[in-house]
């Protein structure tokens, strides 16, 4: 199998923990574990000083936390609303009663930043949502111009990067960012079902709201504390997330990790220009290639190279639009004869 969704190809390493016995969670073994993970995670992410929460849930479970716990204590939020996802803090506010400007960006535009300012001003909220990268077209936003608006006007700041994390360049001390938010299947490259949260260290001593039971910060923060979660976590997962966390620190860091997913990605865009493949973000992020293909068909090159190569791409809600990862273990090699099955199955390599 080829897997070119998230996230990805995973190394043979880590995939191997799940077969193993593993411990039981209740033990200062486990504790030290989830520190040291939590030590890491703050180092990659540049947030000094911060807490994280890892949940066992997906990563629509963390923003929503984050509504249950922070954007609930807010009088007003800002969301940009740039795709399915950016659109899915809009519905959680909804959800929860939190007053919210819906900000829409045409789909795979980049934010009109000054336009955005001009809106806030008038808007006064207290808090901002926001993706890094809009998953559904592949657009990258531009987090310093974003947070020096937020600054200029007193505005908190938070942040899903959970497709950007390990693909672009991202520090929470120089953008000030309060929140963010990424989870395992993405950038970290190891099975879906944990999430994490990450928060700043001005964050300390802040009175969040209860509105929910399973992601309450103040529970999950109490019990982290000692390394521990307080309800049964998905603990090969948790073991999965800390040997994948040390490959980082013993590869220096996610510059590498970073520097692999660009090359990637401009590799395959080259691809795409050479078959007539447009990309129609604006700013294109490093993570995912959202190309337009020739296939008029709902989902043919989708369903074509799952059925005769065991491949597997994301459809996007276009038809002839697909979105390829440039997560986890790919080659050049990989992504060239990818490309040609695309081609073939768009009904023009066979003539």
């Amino acid at each position: 199998m080829q897997s070119f969704v998230f996230p990805g190809n995973i190394d043979e390493s880590i995939m191997a923990i799940g077969a193993k016995p593993f411990m039981y969670m209740r033990t200062d073994a486990f504790s030290a574990i989830n520190k040291e993970s939590e030590r890491i995670l703050l180092n990659l992410i540049h947030c000094t000083g911060g807490r994280t929460i890892i949940y066992t849930g997906s990563g629509t479970g963390a923003m929503s936390a984050v509504v249950e716990n922070y954007v609930t204590t807010k009088k007003k939020a800002f969301v940009i609303d740039g795709g399915s996802f950016g659109h899915r803090w809009f519905q959680l506010c909804e959800y929860y009663g939190v007053d919210a400007y819906d900000y829409k960006v045409p789909f795979a535009k980049d934010i009109d930043y000054d336009d955005m300012e001009r809106t806030l001003a008038e808007e006064k909220p207290d808090v901002f949502l926001c993706q890094h990268h809009e998953t559904s077209s592949g657009q990258l936003f531009d987090l310093k111009k974003i947070s020096e608006i937020c600054h200029e006007y007193g505005v908190s700041l938070v942040v899903d990067v959970i497709s950007s994390f390990l693909a672009e360049p991202l520090s929470m001390d120089e953008l000030d960012i309060d929140i963010c938010i990424t989870s395992t299947q993405k950038g970290l490259n190891i099975p879906p079902g944990l999430s994490v949260l990450f928060f700043s260290k001005k964050l300390d001593g802040y009175v969040f709201g209860h509105k929910g039971y399973y992601w309450d910060f103040d529970d999950n923060f109490s019990n982290l504390r000692r390394g521990q979660t307080p309800f049964s976590p998905a603990t090969i997962l948790f073991l999965q997330l800390n040997a994948r966390l040390k490959q980082l620190e013993a590869e220096g860091g996610e510059q590498r990790n970073i520097d692999d997913v660009r090359h990637r990605a401009e590799f395959f865009r080259n691809l795409c220009r050479e078959y007539g493949w447009s990309v129609p973000a604006e700013t294109p992020s490093n993570a995912i290639t959202g190309f337009q293909t020739k296939d008029n068909e709902s989902r043919k090159v989708f369903k074509g190279l799952m059925e005769k190569y065991d491949t597997y791409i994301m459809p996007g809600g276009i038809p002839g639009f697909y979105r390829v990862s440039h997560m986890g273990l790919q080659s050049d090699e990989d992504l060239r004869v990818l490309a040609q099955r695309i081609h073939e199955f768009e009904g023009y390599g066979n003539k």
